[in-house]
């Protein structure tokens, strides 16, 4: 479903609580809002931590929304895809296809041809065999392409909410695995690699941590590359830069951390002028879209059994939070805010404490296991209540279990500030397939 967007744009009240609540009542709940202004926000103060002349990718699986994608390239971001869907995305963003950064570890002969086809030229491969299918896809089409060999590297740190190395992972090639690595930093037909690939672990919120992760992972770069006798262009290092999760709170900075990495390269390679340095790059998804998100949902019910009470919203792990299930995200224990309108709102104080009540947040699924949140404090809750839940810009409605019980997707707003830029609803679609083919 799409919106005119000449009925939506102009001015509307600015994203405080009455300004969410005019967006729930005209958009209907539930709904995610996402602020353009705040994702450029995001990414500035990122780039700013970090060394001068690095580059940045936006990993699209965060938030694959094309205006987010536009608005990250708008800001200097590359983009790192792992499928022909996210690179669509990158295509209706209009980003250039040839800065992408194609990820994956069991990336399709088709999936290569189609990207391919498509402009991509930069591959990260996990494999001889994931090496071998690039080159083939590369003679298939007649292109030619660059690629970094992933690597799955000693634990940096014990910090992250999901570690991608450090232990037996479909990631990358063993970091001591020294005849395969020979063999993948060796060039294959018409691909070559250029540089090391690392992502050692997501969500890190110690700034210490993180630190110690992007320096273990530039220590095993340059340690594997001159093992092999290699000299990379570029050493992708990764990302692992936090950001709260459907609860409130500010999104972090890292004042220490440019200096400390361009204190690592320069004992990785010291007296070397600039021009002889490889290029030092990160990924990031969830830092620079988490803050620019909201979801508006609605309390459908309040049920009191036994000693618990359930207050029951109109979103559920269908609009997010789903894939905690998966292990791929950490339970959002929703803390939502409840909004007002214009009329009723007055100077945003905190509830009392007296008046907050330990309720579980519950959604509209028809299963027990529809969990927001089994212990959060609210505020006299009651059907008709519009609540946010802010920081939710990341790992929200992509990630989340859009086809369980075929209920209707949220709609999708986008704002800049106090205008509204446009409105969508993404829809699943069923289509017939030829047997007789």
């Amino acid at each position: 479903m799409s919106f005119d967007t000449a009925a939506l744009t102009g001015g509307v009240p600015c994203l405080d609580h009455a300004g969410l609540h005019a967006l729930a009542q005209r958009f209907g709940t539930p709904a995610y809002v996402y602020d353009l202004a705040a994702v450029r926000e995001a990414a500035d103060a990122l780039r700013a931590d970090l060394p001068a002349g690095a580059a940045l990718l936006y990993s699209v699986k965060a938030n694959p929304h094309p205006l987010v994608v536009r608005e990250l390239a708008g800001c200097g971001l590359r983009t790192e895809i792992s499928s022909l869907g996210e690179l669509a995305a990158v295509r209706s963003a209009g980003a250039r296809c040839a800065d992408a950064l194609y990820t994956g570890p069991g990336k399709t002969p088709g999936e290569l041809r189609g990207a391919l086809d498509a402009g991509v030229r930069h591959f990260s491969v996990e494999s001889l065999a994931d090496r071998d299918r690039l080159a083939r896809a590369c003679r298939d089409t007649g292109t030619r392409a660059e690629y970094l060999v992933r690597l799955n590297g000693p634990r940096g740190s014990s910090g992250g909410s999901l570690r991608m190395t450090g232990r037996p992972t479909t990631f990358g090639t063993d970091w001591q695995a020294r005849e395969e690595l020979a063999a993948l930093f060796t060039p294959a037909g018409p691909t070559r690699p250029v540089g090391t690939h690392t992502f050692s672990a997501t969500n890190v919120e110690d700034p210490r941590a993180l630190a110690v992760e992007l320096r273990q992972a530039l220590a095993t770069s340059v340690e594997v590359a001159r093992s092999a006798g290699f000299v990379p262009e570029l050493l992708d290092l990764g990302g692992g830069f936090p950001a709260p999760m459907a609860r409130p709170g500010p999104l972090p900075r890292f004042p220490a951390l440019a200096g400390t990495l361009a204190a690592a390269v320069d004992a990785h390679f010291p007296g070397s002028v600039l021009e002889g340095r490889p290029g030092v790059a990160f990924e990031t998804g969830r830092h620079v879209t988490a803050a620019a998100g909201t979801l508006l949902t609605t309390v459908v019910d309040v049920k009191r059994s036994g000693d618990r009470t359930f207050v029951v919203l109109d979103a559920g792990v269908n609009v997010l939070g789903g894939m905690s299930g998966l292990g791929r995200l950490m339970a959002p224990r929703t803390v939502p805010v409840p909004v007002v309108p214009a009329e009723e709102a007055g100077p945003p104080t905190a509830p009392a404490p007296s008046r907050a009540e330990r309720v579980s947040l519950v959604g509209p699924l028809c299963t027990p296991l529809d969990v927001l949140n089994p212990a959060a404090d609210l505020a006299d809750p009651r059907p008709g209540q519009v609540l946010a839940v802010p920081n939710t810009g990341a790992y929200g409605l992509t990630a989340s279990l859009l086809g369980f019980l075929s209920r209707p997707t949220p709609v999708e707003i986008t704002v800049d500030g106090c205008a509204v830029v446009a409105a969508r609803q993404l829809t699943l679609q069923t289509t017939g397939v030829d047997v007789n083919a």
